[in-house]
């Protein structure tokens, strides 16, 4: 076969403007679903919030707009609107159409950003079908219009002003199969409890800043604000309104050096679980990175020292890991510098080396300070360390019992286990189902060759009110950390997973949602990485088997059934089966409805936002009453399909 080797210049292509925007856009937003479709908003409300950090900006408001556009406005300086002296156009021009334009490359414009590229503005021109943008400066209105990144028309005053500051409005570029351009986003919707969320950290971060966000694309306007003089405080103390604390208020811990600024808050409560957040420079870091390391271990290092210093830790006594002192610890760690240094694109882990030192230092000084001045808040959280070590003991002997042995030593699986026999894990699945009914149906429909399934016996411990020795006393819980293979807690190792499916399969009734979410709850604090690495899954059982004739269709929601029935006509009188349980089925109905991959449906379990998830088990499934009761009145009317 003849090939051509011919490789020239007229090969190299060169992208223009923003086309490689337009063209690579994962590479900038991370994917064009609605997680990338949201990140236009993140873009330019964190040049917002950079002008806050400079002092120049206090008021921020977002509003969507009926027309599937966003506005962002703020009250900064404004984009300069001043020729650029090497691009000879005005600068707001450059920051919206050239990557990597902006004041956050060595310039003076911010010492401190949390744009680490410089790329935001203009990457959401690039991502849109049009922007509008009007600059409030020097007593004028500029403004200037883009179209998928290219300029309408030079930037000109079209009217005065007493204001400072910038607003830009952008529709996302959607994919609709009108437009001969082909577009970008799968959606172009919009969700409001999504940005409220971001929105709500972004104003506890940053202590005095306003940020409204405004839905007008209903009958009625829904608006919230976000404004916390407390910061961080604030922020520790939102996230245990659920919870009870040891001692209040929290500990408030910041400093300044080298141009970097730290802040911590923290604060202990009554349960057993660690809710620690770290961000730099307003960034989420969900894989923490050097500013937590240096938290970590100063927190550890300050507890043993004063814990030895008043003889609660006695010579002979070994000292208190992390875990222990931790466990019921609530804590912001937000960091801000000049220069950040993040691991990779999606910017989850910090590593930058000199501010591990810096956190360290600051936290083991103020930390220390407060245990010798706050005597019976310092006697609390040591008693709980203590508590947690005493705990962790009891762990350890338990753990041996569930740790996952060779192939060689098979037999220490679990006895109600009705195993695969394929040994690569990606190609395998396995059914939690509750229920002895329930899981002799789901053994004998399954695929022995890549389905496993694990019946348990009634409802699971509630972990969440739970210390980790009881809850690895469990019966239950053994069977489920032995099955899966990986251990649990900070052992936990996915390499070592049985099985990447781990489908939770629960009646379609109240019970089932119970035991589903207690299930989910025992995921999430002891295994994590199982819901963020998305093995984690759910089937859906149909409600009810709808036949007339010798037709047979299954139905999975009252409001389907309706539908169906509707379509049917209602003098057609079908004959109407309800299952109340996963056990009136037959193996095959199970198999053909629920099991079989070619025609099953289940969703996988995803964790979008650790504090919101954090959040939303402390209040659904911790000791506080009222708070859950309050939760389930608000959000009745959000259930269509209840079956009591």
């Amino acid at each position: 076969m003849q090939r051509d080797n011919h490789y020239d210049e007229s090969q190299i292509q060169v992208l223009e403007g923003l086309e490689a925007v337009r063209r690579r856009p994962g590479m900038y937003i991370g994917s064009t679903d609605e997680r990338g479709l949201h990140h236009l908003v993140y873009e330019i409300v964190d040049n917002a919030i950079d002008e806050a950090l400079a002092g120049f900006c206090d008021n921020i408001e977002v509003t969507l707009n009926l027309d599937g556009s966003v506005t962002v406005q703020d009250n900064g300086r404004g984009f300069p609107v001043g020729i650029h002296p090497k691009m000879h156009r005005p600068a707001v021009e450059v920051c919206l159409t050239v990557l990597h334009a902006g004041g956050k490359f060595g310039g003076e414009g911010y010492k401190v950003s949390g744009g680490l590229h410089g790329v935001g503005a203009s990457v959401v021109n690039g991502l849109s079908s049009h922007l509008l943008v009007n600059v409030y400066q020097d007593g004028k209105i500029y403004q200037q219009e883009y179209e998928r990144g290219k300029i309408l028309y030079d930037l000109k005053v079209v009217g005065q002003t007493d204001r400072t500051g910038t607003t830009i409005r952008f529709w996302p570029d959607v994919k609709t199969g009108e437009d001969p351009e082909p577009g970008i986003f799968e959606t172009g919707h919009f969700d409001f409890d999504t940005l409220k969320t971001r929105f709500r950290e972004m104003a506890f971060l940053n202590a005095g800043i306003r940020i409204v966000l405004t839905d007008d694309r209903g009958e009625t306007p829904v608006v919230r604000e976000f404004h916390y003089e407390g910061g961080i405080v604030s922020f520790v103390e939102y996230l245990n309104r659920h919870k009870t604390p040891l001692f209040a208020p929290p500990v408030y811990i910041s400093g300044v050096k080298n141009g970097s600024t730290v802040e911590v808050a923290l604060q202990w409560n009554d349960s057993f679980n660690e809710s620690v957040f770290s961000f730099a420079n307003n960034i989420h870091t969900p894989e923490g990175g050097t500013h937590l390391a240096g938290f970590r271990n100063a927190l550890t290092r300050v507890i043993n020292d004063y814990a030895r210093r008043t003889n609660m830790l006695k010579a002979s006594d070994a000292n208190l890991t992390g875990d222990d002192v931790r466990e019921g610890l609530t804590a912001i760690v937000s960091v801000k510098l000049v220069e950040p240094q993040f691991e990779g694109q999606t910017k989850t882990k910090l590593g930058n080396s000199e501010i591990r030192p810096l956190v360290d230092s600051m936290v083991a000084e103020k930390l220390s300070q407060y245990l010798e001045e706050n005597p019976s808040a310092a006697r609390a959280v040591l008693d709980k360390c203590l508590s947690a070590a005493r705990a962790r003991e009891a762990a350890r002997k338990a753990r041996d019992l569930t740790r996952r042995k060779t192939a060689l030593e098979s037999a220490a699986l679990p006895g109600k286990l009705a195993d695969c026999s394929e040994r690569d894990p990606a190609k395998c699945e396995i059914f939690i189902v509750e229920g002895d009914s329930a899981g002799g149906s789901a053994k004998q429909g399954r695929d022995r060759h890549f389905q496993a399934i694990l019946p348990l016996r009634g409802k699971i411990l509630n972990v969440e009110k739970t210390r980790i020795d009881r809850a690895l006393s469990n019966a239950e819980i053994k069977a489920m950390i032995t099955a899966f293979g990986a251990g649990f807690g900070a052992e936990f190792d996915p390499s070592k997973l049985r099985y990447h499916r781990i489908v939770c399969m629960t009646d379609a009734d109240v019970d089932g949602n119970h035991i589903r979410i207690l299930l989910l709850t025992f995921f999430y604090r002891f295994m994590p990485k199982l819901i963020e690495d998305g093995y984690v899954y759910a089937a859906q059982p149909p409600l009810y088997k709808v036949t007339r004739g010798k037709q047979e269709q299954y139905v999975y929601s009252d409001s389907q059934l309706q539908k169906l029935l509707d379509e049917m006509g209602r003098d057609a009188k079908p004959e109407i089966q309800r299952y109340k349980g996963l056990g009136e089925m037959s193996y095959q109905q199970l198999w053909d409805t629920t099991m079989n991959p070619e025609t099953r449906s289940m969703y996988r379990v995803e964790m979008k936002d650790a504090i919101a998830a954090d959040e939303l088990f402390t209040l659904l499934m911790g000791d506080q009453v009222e708070p859950r009761r309050e939760f389930i009145e608000q959000n009745a009317k959000l259930v269509a399909d209840l079956d009591i």
